[in-house]
């Protein structure tokens, strides 16, 4: 194994560089000891070829190095242009991991966060808007009921009876429960008129509280808020991409209600002036990612293309039953690979390659063998 000084230089050289000859299932050992010595930066991105690469790295570095705190970003367990939206888990990890590293700061503890060639590819919801998404709470704030039932239904929270998952949220007199994502247990919102008196978790089984909070940070539930700017907004854009709205179009007609429609995630780029790449967040961290990455991401984009052409063609040939389905463009949605493979060599990637390769005057090859 190359000395440790040696992998966290790897990002001081100027040039691409490639950590050489990590075998199979070495790849969390090598990212335990770069992320040992990050120095100044806000932490580490390491960008896996596939879902499964991911899931053995995040197994591994428990054991390689148990005191570095892991978060992980997924993409959408959906078809690109499907009918259907992410699970619920997913958009609360993607929410959860996407607020962490927005906070991430030059000096905190550094951690590393895992994500896919998919993950990469897909452009997220603006990391300005994130930010104000996120509502701090504490006993003796003043806060509307009324405006935080309406804030959590436009944020995507379901409203329930009683609350047993993430992503609910119930009211029943002055108590608003909730289970926010990225969250182990739901809280209760104990409320006396507009005054919050006390925050308690709670076990969503047995619904007895667990303990006394003296904060909370209640964040949304989906990439899409149906507020009254972002629903406007879709209307704009939808009309200049597709014309005017047709009666038996169940997506404009549901957003334009403020209702959550099935698959609406797929027309994300409609709700935001501008979509952040993943690389927006994490401005500042250092980057590598797996050896074969750019097969994987050409690999993406082609499934990426071939899903809105099929779409299109069953436009063009009215073979689509039902609700008419109008892809928006695949580049304001997704990156290409060329414009994930720029911007990874613009911010010094690594390279983490099971293979031997030479060096040349472009690229330098650090081998661990």
């Amino acid at each position: 194994m190359a000395e440790v000084g040696t992998l966290s230089k790897a990002f001081e050289s100027g040039l691409t560089t490639v950590i050489t000859n990590v075998a199979s299932g070495q790849e969390a050992l090598v990212l335990g000891q770069i992320a040992g010595d990050l120095g100044e930066t806000r932490g580490m991105l390491h960008i896996c070829s596939n879902p499964q690469q991911l899931d053995s790295i995040q197994e591994s570095i428990g054991f390689f190095a148990p005191w570095l705190e892991v978060v992980t970003l997924p993409a959408w367990d959906c078809l690109p242009y499907d009918r259907v939206s992410p699970s619920v888990q997913v958009i609360a990890d993607r929410i959860e991991a996407l607020s962490r590293i927005s906070k991430a700061s030059v000096g905190a503890r550094p951690f590393l966060v895992l994500t896919t060639a998919n993950a990469i590819l897909q452009r997220n919801v603006p990391k300005n808007v994130l930010e104000a998404q996120q509502t701090k709470l504490a006993p003796g704030n003043r806060v509307d009921m009324d405006a935080l039932t309406q804030q959590l239904s436009g944020d995507g929270f379901e409203r329930v009876p009683t609350v047993r998952e993430r992503g609910e949220f119930a009211v029943r007199g002055g108590i608003v429960d909730i289970f926010v994502p990225g969250s182990e247990e739901p809280v209760r919102l104990d409320f006396f008129g507009d005054t919050l008196e006390s925050i308690r978790s709670f076990d969503p089984l047995s619904q007895r509280t667990t303990s006394q909070l003296k904060t909370f940070a209640l964040n949304a539930m989906s990439e899409i808020s149906l507020d009254q700017e972002t629903v406007q907004r879709f209307r704009q854009n939808y009309v200049q991409a597709f014309g005017a709205a047709t009666r038996d179009d169940a997506l404009y007609q549901a957003v334009s209600e403020k209702r959550r429609f099935a698959g609406m995630e797929h027309w994300l780029p409609l709700f935001y002036e501008t979509l952040d790449s993943l690389f927006a967040y994490a401005d500042g961290f250092h980057v590598t990612y797996a050896g074969d990455l750019p097969e994987a991401l050409a690999s993406r984009h082609e499934q990426i293309v071939d899903h809105f052409e099929a779409r299109q063609q069953s436009i063009e040939q009215k073979i689509d039953g039902g609700t008419p389905y109008k892809p928006i463009e695949p580049d304001t949605l997704y990156l290409t690979p060329d414009e994930a493979v720029r911007t990874i060599r613009e911010m010094d990637g690594v390279g983490i390659s099971a293979f031997d390769q030479p060096e040349t005057s472009q690229t330098r090859t650090i081998s661990v063998s």
